[in-house]
């Protein structure tokens, strides 16, 4: 096996319009493609993070819930690397997300810290 490199991410979601809100407005990705697949009725938003297809939003009727546990077995959460942590913590605020206290990483000394999109996914955002 040759793995060059994550090619995307899906995350499905509870409520697509409230999601592609939050994922479109709040966290300024760029929507690629947008399609409705009838036979699953199932959204389907192909998404850009900084001019690289990167995200896929899925909507499905009645999906689980998430297990709500940051340690629970699966995918633990998304990071996103950002410029100036203060400022995009001060932009999600402004939006009435709720974010963690800026930490620093103890092996990198780098900032970083969380917030939760609508289903309550762990967001990093990573100072680099």
């Amino acid at each position: 096996m040759n793995v060059k490199k994550i090619h995307h991410i899906a995350v499905i979601c509870s409520n697509y319009e409230i999601s592609k809100d939050f994922y479109v407005r709040v966290l300024g990705l760029t929507p690629i493609r947008e399609v409705y697949r009838e036979e699953r009725d199932s959204y389907k938003l192909d998404l850009e993070v900084n001019g690289q297809y990167q995200i896929e939003l899925f909507s499905f009727p009645n999906p689980p819930a998430r297990v709500n546990s940051p340690e629970a077995a699966g995918l633990r959460h998304l990071a996103f690397e950002v410029d100036n942590i203060e400022e995009e913590v001060q932009h999600l605020k402004g939006l009435q997300v709720e974010v963690e206290d800026i930490r620093i990483d103890p092996w990198t000394l780098k900032k970083f810290t969380f917030f939760k999109d609508p289903d309550g996914l762990p967001i990093e955002l990573y100072e680099c």
